[in-house]
């Protein structure tokens, strides 16, 4: 799996069409929508298996409210079986930036989720939030307020659920789905409310830490 990231002013139309077209029926993250979201965000990730482009991301790292952040703004990968190794290709690099950053620092990995297979974004990092069973502080209902609000969804979250409701409109977020994964029950039952073809999603959080960050633990 070869990974490139680079800016998302540097992203050809050719290669922004290449994109559109790896999810565009799963997720409706079109070639219009996709043009826009290139003006939003900063950076822009891509997983090649050999020739053939399994996933993209785009990201930004920035410091909100003096944390620092690696905010997934738009991502979607292929549903094929190498749709995991593709995902861990995204994130590794998007980490790796995220050190080179922020380095000696915790950093917060904030995105929206379609469904509940995006967790898997979140492996091996720690406070992950919301999880199923467990009623969130407040100040892990702040965090998901102040994403919501930087994702441009400020009062459509509920943040007792986390749940962002959408419009009809396409919405971005983190698109994943492995044919292959099972999930508990109960991260299923976080998606219980969750029309993600109405633009719905999932607000979802959890922390880099450091010392892993640093000892390479999210490399591929």
């Amino acid at each position: 799996m070869v990974v490139e990231t680079k800016d998302c002013t540097a992203l050809t139309d050719t290669e922004l069409e290449e994109l559109a077209d790896l999810g565009v029926e799963a997720s409706g993250f079109d070639i219009g929508f996709l043009s826009k979201e290139r003006e939003a965000w900063v950076l822009v990730t891509t997983a090649r298996d050999g020739t053939k482009l399994r996933g993209y991301s785009f990201c930004t790292l920035e410091r909100i409210g003096g944390t620092p952040s690696l905010l997934v703004g738009v991502a979607s990968v292929d549903r094929t079986t190498r749709a995991e190794s593709a995902l861990k290709a995204l994130m590794a690099d998007q980490f790796r930036r995220a050190l080179l950053a922020f380095p000696d620092e915790d950093v917060l990995l904030g995105t929206r989720l379609l469904a509940p297979d995006g967790f898997r974004a979140f492996a091996g990092l720690a406070d992950v939030v919301p999880t199923a069973g467990e009623r969130a502080t407040g100040e892990e209902r702040a965090w998901a307020r102040r994403l919501a609000k930087r994702f441009g969804c400020d009062g459509r979250l509920d943040d007792r659920t986390f749940v962002l409701k959408g419009d009809g409109s396409t919405a971005g977020g983190l698109d994943f789905q492995h044919p292959k994964v099972k999930l508990p029950d109960s991260v299923e039952s976080l998606f219980a409310g969750v029309d993600s073809c109405r633009g719905d999603r999932l607000v979802a959080f959890g922390w880099a830490m450091a010392e892993d960050l640093a000892a390479g633990k999210f490399s591929r």
